[in-house]
């Protein structure tokens, strides 16, 4: 089985009272300035984390301040491959965009989190990026940290898992360093729910959750709003389990109500696997009546053909299974991806950049994201490649490129594994155009797997041009 790519979330810590200076014990110890380790951008100063505002209905915008932040993952050293020690990273969005320099880092203490188990071995105050979406479930303008948290061994049934459940760390002006579990329908509540995902899957305006039971009795769709004892305004589990991962579509920034389609995308063993497209409406909640996609491991929400209608975009991410004689994909698979329109009509198809022979892995080079950099209202899908990225916009393919350096920490990268990879876009200056999201790093899983990353860039656009560079190592807190 391959490893999956793990994805940055484009979401936020928070303007929470105690939280806005959240990280306040080893989470933000903050280094002297000093020049990165590979000659790149530094971003050692001390960090200061900018007051909150008076809220917003951007699940993104952390501190409520009207411009959406982003949570990066940062490594601690010391951490081991099995068990690394990793903290939530927040960089602020301000008129003038990111501002790496107004940030905080949290660890589990921060977030309130219980200890880990013990047979996870994970560092007592990590907690990884990956295990966090944000949503403001309360409704109270100020987006909530969600982290999936695992416990200690159980079996129901058949399955024998870590118990899995969702912790709530509020934020808003009165918020406490301290975490709530989402109360589970009884169905589900004792081994939990895996690939948490947010969305507004009925077009109220409340912030949802959704996963799959890890006793593969049913999916779980949580209706908000949310008490803050952890209660959803009703629970649904009358959709059915299926192996795989759920990827929701964005809740709108603006905080305009509009209904969260979801897509389940099959179990892959590096072959691009299959999609079933769970479609939303307002007023009602997601049906079992669902639309077949086509097969592709890369997936992307937006409105790609410009009539106001959400779309979804379906495609091969270039990772085939390694097994002798799976190598290769279907014609109508291999090489292309889907846009499926918002209207139901027949998916549109897109031929992908020609990889170079002599560049191909069997993971690919990475997955898709939409993005509207020229603010037209129009997005594009931005494609990984292996040498960068292509925003496809229609007719019109742009060639976005960002490198990391020829040696780091004394180690030569070879040009083959210095590409960044494309990881997302938003509008962090409020100006009404995306920037981009890149992302690189040195670790020899980067290449192969995207992981982990430690350099980042935020375009000026589809340009040549950065609003922001910086390197999550001058984040991380010292050592203890």
């Amino acid at each position: 089985m391959k490893p999956r790519i793990a994805v940055v979330t484009l979401a936020v810590c928070t303007a929470l009272a105690p939280l806005s200076g959240c990280g306040s014990g080893e989470g933000t110890a903050a280094r002297e300035p000093s020049a990165s380790s590979d000659g790149g951008p530094s971003t050692a100063a001390a960090s200061r984390t900018p007051a909150p505002g008076k809220g917003s209905k951007d699940p993104d915008d952390i501190n409520g301040d009207g411009y959406r932040d982003l949570v990066v993952p940062v490594a601690v050293d010391g951490g081991g491959a099995d068990a690394p020690d990793e903290r939530v990273g927040v960089v602020y969005g301000s008129a003038k965009g990111l501002d790496p320099s107004k940030r905080t880092v949290l660890g589990r203490g921060d977030l309130g989190l219980p200890a880990p188990a013990k047979q996870l071995l994970t560092p007592k105050d990590s907690v990884s990026a990956a295990d966090v979406t944000t949503a403001d479930l309360d409704g109270d303008g100020f987006p909530d940290f969600v982290t999936s948290v695992q416990g200690s061994m159980v079996s129901d049934g058949n399955v024998v898992a870590a118990r899995t459940v969702p912790y709530v760390t509020w934020g808003g002006a009165t918020a406490k360093a301290s975490a709530t579990p989402v109360q589970l329908p009884q169905s589900a509540s004792k081994l939990g729910i895996r690939s948490l995902v947010r969305g507004d899957f009925d077009g109220d305006g409340h912030h949802d959750l959704a996963g799959l039971a890890y006793n593969h009795s049913s999916m779980v769709v949580l209706y908000g709003p949310f008490t803050r004892s952890g209660k959803s305004a009703r629970t649904d589990t009358s959709l059915p389990w299926a192996d795989g991962e759920l990827i929701a579509d964005a809740v709108d920034p603006s905080g305009t109500p509009r209904a969260t389609s979801l897509l389940l995308h099959a179990v892959s063993d590096g072959e691009q696997s299959g999609n079933t497209l769970y479609t939303a409406r307002r007023g009602v909640q997601l049906s079992a009546s669902t639309r077949q996609l086509r097969s592709g491991n890369a997936h992307a929400f937006g409105d790609f053909d410009g009539d106001g209608q959400r779309d979804v975009a379906v495609g091969d991410d270039g990772s085939r299974n390694d097994e002798p004689g799976y190598e290769t994909e279907p014609a109508e698979v291999d090489g292309s991806l889907a846009v499926y329109p918002g209207d139901g009509g027949a998916p549109v198809t897109y031929r992908l950049p020609e990889p170079p022979e002599s560049a191909r892995t069997d993971y690919g080079p990475g997955g898709y994201a939409s993005a509207d950099p020229d603010g037209d209202g129009r997005d594009g899908i931005l494609v990984a490649t292996y040498e960068g990225a292509t925003l496809i916009d229609g007719t019109r393919r742009t060639t976005v490129l960002r490198n990391g350096p020829a040696t780091a920490d004394g180690t030569r990268i070879p040009a083959k594994w210095r590409h960044a990879r494309p990881v997302g876009a938003a509008d962090f200056d409020g100006d009404g155009k995306d920037e981009l999201i890149l992302n690189w790093g040195a670790d020899a899983k980067f290449g192969f797997y995207g992981e982990p990353a430690t350099r980042w860039w935020i375009t000026d656009g589809t340009t040549s041009g950065d609003r922001a560079t910086f390197t999550t190592t001058d984040f991380a807190p010292r050592s203890s």
